[in-house]
């Protein structure tokens, strides 16, 4: 696969998932323009890892979740570079509590994060590919539990699966102009923000339980996201890829009879 000539916007890539998908568009070829929150620690670090790739890459501050963010992150990515092809959209939060005691206030702003922002930065980045009868790539990082109905996740699932559906109606509408939009959910990818949720001895323990017997990384969401953006992926839209190891299937699996 190569993205030689191509630029790529990551929003959410100073870390985690978005930063093994920008390292792996990087190694692929293409220019990257990385967008994390005003007042990220990690931005800087981001931009030099993906520089040492041998690729130009600017970093840019800018709130994701916000249409004006949104806008920021694309003049800048235009004025850097004067075009793009391909947006990977990551950024999200999730707030763990169950569903009778879960704040409205705290749900209204996570399905914000998740869906809005999803809708701005990458209605933004349509508008500037059929304006200049342009070919591109969209893709959503959603999650498997868009469609596992985890306890105490309410808001989290709701909004991956709502990106999931906003982005097969994005992909019909988008036919005409050979856009290709389609998401990928990660599995129990091994990110600075679970943990946050939980310690080392817990994860380990958990990954073990896991069908491929280990957490996944964000470099294994990357190689699938850079797939999506090549030219390989032409003819694949309006899809939801899973990227979990299995972890969907994991309740699956034939389970030994104890022998007496």
């Amino acid at each position: 696969m190569s993205l030689e000539g191509k630029v790529a916007i990551i929003t959410g890539g100073a870390r985690g998932i978005g930063l093994g998908c920008a390292e792996q568009l990087a190694r692929a070829g293409a220019s990257i323009v990385l967008s994390d929150r005003p007042g990220s620690e990690e931005l800087a670090s981001g931009v030099e890892t993906i520089r040492n790739l041998g690729v130009s890459c600017v970093g840019v501050e800018s709130d994701a979740f916000t249409r004006e963010g949104s806008e920021n992150t694309l003049q800048a990515a235009l004025e850097e570079f004067g075009t793009v092809d391909c947006l990977v959209h990551v950024p999200a939060f999730n707030r763990r509590e169950s569903f009778l005691d879960y704040k409205p206030e705290d749900f209204e702003a996570i399905l914000d994060s998740a869906l809005l922002g999803a809708f701005n930065m990458s209605q933004l980045v349509c508008q500037h590919l059929v304006e200049n009868d342009k070919t591109g790539k969209i893709v959503f990082i959603t999650s498997v539990l868009a469609r596992i109905p985890n306890a105490r996740c309410v808001a989290y699932s709701s909004a991956k699966a709502a990106v999931n559906t906003m982005m097969q109606t994005m992909a019909v509408e988008l036919f005409e102009h050979h856009i290709n939009v389609n998401s990928i959910e990660p599995g129990w990818i091994d990110t600075p923000g679970e943990r946050h949720h939980y310690n080392d001895e817990t994860m380990a323990a958990e990954a073990k339980k896991l069908p491929w017997g280990r957490l996944g990384l964000p470099e294994d969401v990357g190689h699938a996201a850079a797939y999506l953006c090549s030219r390989e992926a032409d003819y694949i839209t309006g899809t939801i890829l899973p990227v979990d190891g299995g972890y969907r299937l994991k309740h699956c699996r034939d389970i030994p009879e104890e022998t007496a």
